[in-house]
């Protein structure tokens, strides 16, 4: 959120300077003015850096506000709130209670911003590592529209569904994952000190002289190299795989591993489905907000997180801006299934968007359950067969010479 250095006055017509993070300007005024000052100038500052105020525990993740306890505050400021308690007593009483000490320091942050007269979507604006775009635009949209209860019912159960489909991924990854970390484990292990012990014992056997077969060759080479040179073969692994990870978030790295990823059978399906679902239940959230259709597009496309995505549905709003029906753009492009085109026709039609879009987000999440389950089917076995080969080409290598040494000796 960008952030605003202002010169005011205040009531004794005494200078006053300081810097708010805010969404706007105009926001920025309105909020100096219901802390009794008299704007005079209001500049956009420089960004703050993201690694300022970096420390150990940032690193280890002990200031990161969990999504589980992001739901649970939501749901309690959702029932405080309609059951009359004021905003600064809901958010007083839930920070003194939070078991998330990440959470308290905001909230501590935040009680204070609103008590200063910000309005409360301003004031979790500035903590976007907590509070995404969407979160935000919609409490702004409920504040607004004085039904900031029902929006954040809406936000908690969008919160849920996101977080699950999270989960779900995650869970059918770490299968393949610990299998892929074995498999290279097993490599290196075999060829730091399996392979040279191999190697020894078959010259010992043949002699100096001995011819071995191409394989053995090449299996004994990568394996001298890679004990004699190990202090230069896995800094310059850790290296590449740092730098690697580094390039994807760039915004080309990031750009081309998501193209990728469109690309590749299997994963493809799901990563679409995962945003299509997630297309749908952040619109229909914010378009049964009060958000308008533009803002709400803009919204959207950033949360979706894929930046091919991203981009279908800036142009959308382009297109939308110049008169053109969301249903119909969304209708030409391939990256959505035509349910989702025909699902938008008819909310278009009868007025209930966001109603038609829980239906099409619900449909895709039990997709995406499906997609799982069966791209973990399949890589369990493909694993296998990796791992299978592996020690296959190894035991080949090594076999082939012992039973030519065998040959050589029986003659």
């Amino acid at each position: 959120m960008p952030n605003f250095i202002y010169v005011a006055t205040n009531g004794q017509n005494k200078s006053v300077n300081g810097s708010l993070d805010s969404a706007d300007k105009s926001s920025v005024i309105s909020t100096l003015k219901k802390q009794g000052l008299r704007p005079i100038s209001v500049k956009e500052g420089k960004r703050k850096s993201k690694g300022d105020g970096f420390s150990l525990n940032d690193l280890l993740g002990g200031n990161k506000v969990k999504s589980d306890d992001l739901v649970m505050f939501t749901r309690q400021l959702s029932a405080m709130v309609s059951a009359g308690v004021p905003l600064l007593r809901a958010l007083s009483s839930l920070e003194e209670h939070s078991e998330s000490e990440a959470l308290k320091k905001l909230l501590v942050k935040i009680i204070k911003d609103v008590q200063d007269g910000a309005p409360l979507a301003d004031a979790l604006g500035k903590y976007p590592n907590a509070f995404s775009d969407v979160y935000v635009n919609m409490v702004r949209a409920g504040e607004a529209a004085g039904i900031l209860d029902e929006i954040l019912k809406r936000l908690a159960i969008q919160q849920e569904k996101n977080a699950t489909i999270r989960k779900k991924v995650k869970s059918a990854m770490t299968y393949p994952m610990v299998l892929i970390v074995i498999t290279i484990g097993a490599f290196f292990g075999l060829m730091l000190f399996v392979i040279p012990q191999i190697g020894k014992m078959l010259l010992d056997l043949g002699g100096p002289d001995a011819k071995l077969p191409p394989l053995t060759q090449a299996m004994l080479a990568i394996s001298s190299f890679m004990t004699s040179f190990w202090y230069i073969v896995f800094p310059l692994i850790f290296a590449g795989v740092y730098a690697l990870l580094r390039y994807i978030k760039t915004p080309t790295g990031k750009s081309q591993f998501h193209h990728l990823i469109l690309k590749v059978p299997g994963i493809k399906l799901i990563i679409m489905k995962v945003a299509v679902a997630r297309f749908a239940r952040t619109f229909s959230a914010l378009m049964g907000a009060g958000v308008a259709v533009l803002e709400a597009l803009d919204v959207t496309a950033h949360a979706v997180g894929n930046v091919v995505y991203e981009k279908a549905l800036t142009d959308a709003a382009e297109e939308v801006k110049n008169g053109d029906q969301l249903s119909a753009i969304i209708e030409k492009n391939s990256l959505f299934p035509a349910i989702v085109a025909q699902m938008l026709a008819v909310g278009e039609e009868t007025g209930q968007t966001d109603l038609v879009l829980i239906k099409v987000a619900d449909f895709f999440e039990e997709e995406v359950d499906v997609a799982i389950d069966g791209l973990s089917s399949i890589i369990e076995p493909v694993m296998i067969v990796i791992m299978g080969s592996m020690v296959g080409l190894i035991a080949a290598s090594v076999m082939g010479p012992i039973a030519g040494l065998a040959q050589n000796i029986k003659s």
